[in-house]
């Protein structure tokens, strides 16, 4: 069977962690994540999740997480899919279009254009988008201390949920949009089957 590459997508608290892990179990898939799923990649995330770093521009925060994610495929991505093992991982490029683009107006085809050669051109195949809302993701925050991107505005999330709807709206071959509102459950087995319908796993 051809490896597959599936990304979970969504603003902060959609719960992706929780449902790439159960995903990535259930096909016996690699689990990884965007940023931080390398040794580098966890450094660079220190950085980029600071709250402490209110100075770090755009265009450095999209070039530090292009630099991730470049050294993610290098380390996990294309390793795994050579050796005929799925990945499944919590964010990706999309993320960056997403969150650099449209939340912070950085130009949409100049992230594609950088993070294409940070990929070598490898996308994912399919895309899970967990769709809530800002108020309902912060409430399953509170919890917890907030890192730097968890502390934006509601104005800032509308944008990359925004983002995130046009994404999938123009591309539905790839994506797939699933409420994440719904308990991590029935959540769960939405995208099971949708995995099974998309991609025969």
């Amino acid at each position: 069977m051809t490896p597959r590459y599936i990304a979970f997508e969504g603003i902060e608290g959609c719960g992706k962690s929780t449902q790439a892990r159960l995903l990535a179990e259930s096909i016996g898939a690699v689990l990884t994540r965007e940023t931080g799923g390398t040794t580098v990649g966890a450094r660079i995330r220190e950085v980029l999740h600071d709250p402490a770093n209110t100075h770090l521009s755009p265009v450095a925060e999209a070039l530090l997480i292009a630099g991730d994610r470049a050294q993610h495929r290098s380390e996990i991505l294309e390793p795994a899919l050579s050796a005929g093992r799925h990945v499944v991982s919590d964010r990706s490029v999309y993320s960056s279009i997403a969150y650099q683009g449209y939340g912070r107006g950085l130009p949409l085809e100049m992230l594609r254009t950088v993070n294409d050669w940070a990929l070598g051109g490898r996308w994912p195949d399919l895309v899970v988008l967990l769709d809530i809302d800002h108020g309902s993701a912060m409430a399953r925050l509170a919890d917890r201390s907030l890192d730097r991107f968890e502390l934006e505005d509601s104005g800032f999330f509308g944008r990359i949920a925004d983002g995130f709807r046009n994404m999938a709206a123009s591309d539905p071959v790839h994506w797939e949009v699933i409420d994440g509102r719904n308990d991590a459950a029935s959540v769960a087995e939405a995208v099971r089957r949708c995995v099974t319908d998309r991609l025969g796993l």
